[in-house]
């Protein structure tokens, strides 16, 4: 029996059926955006791709803590 997925993973199925895109297209979007502050990411996300806010804010945080 596998474990229920949490925290910003959680949110991935229900982006892709939103947005349409798989989740490594958007973190590749993330991780080659000048941007690199995470609520710049979010605003960016939100603004120039149409995300909600809780959708961006999920993408930015997996995406950043693989960076470190």
């Amino acid at each position: 029996m596998t474990a229920p997925v949490k925290g910003p993973a959680s949110y991935f199925p229900s982006i892709e059926k939103k947005y349409g895109r798989p989740i490594e297209e958007w973190k590749t979007l993330i991780r080659t955006s000048p941007l690199t502050k995470h609520m710049e990411l979010v605003a960016w996300l939100k603004t120039e791709h149409g995300l909600g806010h809780g959708h961006a804010n999920a993408l930015v945080a997996h995406t950043l803590a693989e960076r470190a």
